[in-house]
């Protein structure tokens, strides 16, 4: 896992990088993708505006408080495939680890290649030494993910009364 000018990390055919304002397009062709819309929930991105709003006040934001967010998933010769990063979110102890992929991408074992570089680049060069995530219930994939990747089962919780159940996993 070797690293280059620009780039987070890279794999055997993945790279991670921060994510831009000119990522625009992308955002918005994720953001309204069936996985996510089902998963993690519709977040109202359908314009070029809704778009560079959700990355200056998501994952730039994040890079500038937090030294880390979400970033660009993409395969070495610079094809996006998706997101992977931690947030740090009020209601959790500590960062929380997220990844998304477009449709096409899903099932070709990129989101277990990147996310697992992930959570190494997080011991190693970021010193941490829980990392948590959190899914729904029925995203079967996404838990699969998670325990191949050595997260244990934690929880059930719901960050507000009415809101939707979640399901906490750590390290």
């Amino acid at each position: 896992m070797t690293s280059q000018p620009g780039y987070i990390l890279q794999t055997h055919r993945l790279q991670l990088r921060q994510f831009n304002v000119d990522d625009w397009e992308f955002i918005i062709r994720l953001l309204n993708s069936d996985g996510w819309l089902k998963y993690i929930g519709d977040r109202n991105v359908k314009t070029k505006e809704q778009a560079e709003n959700y990355l200056k006040k998501g994952p730039l934001k994040n890079y500038e408080q937090n030294g880390f967010g979400l970033s660009m998933v993409e395969t070495r010769n610079g094809k996006p495939v998706g997101m992977c990063g931690l947030i740090k979110r009020d209601y959790l102890e500590h960062p929380d680890i997220g990844f998304a992929l477009l449709t096409e991408y899903s099932s070709m074992g990129y989101g277990f290649e990147i996310a697992s570089a992930l959570l190494v680049h997080a011991r190693n060069d970021l010193s941490m030494t829980t990392i948590l995530a959190i899914t729904v219930p029925n995203n079967v994939k996404s838990i699969g993910l998670l325990e191949k990747m050595g997260l244990r089962f934690v929880k059930s919780f719901r960050t507000e009364p009415d809101a939707e159940e979640l399901m906490l996993y750590s390290t």
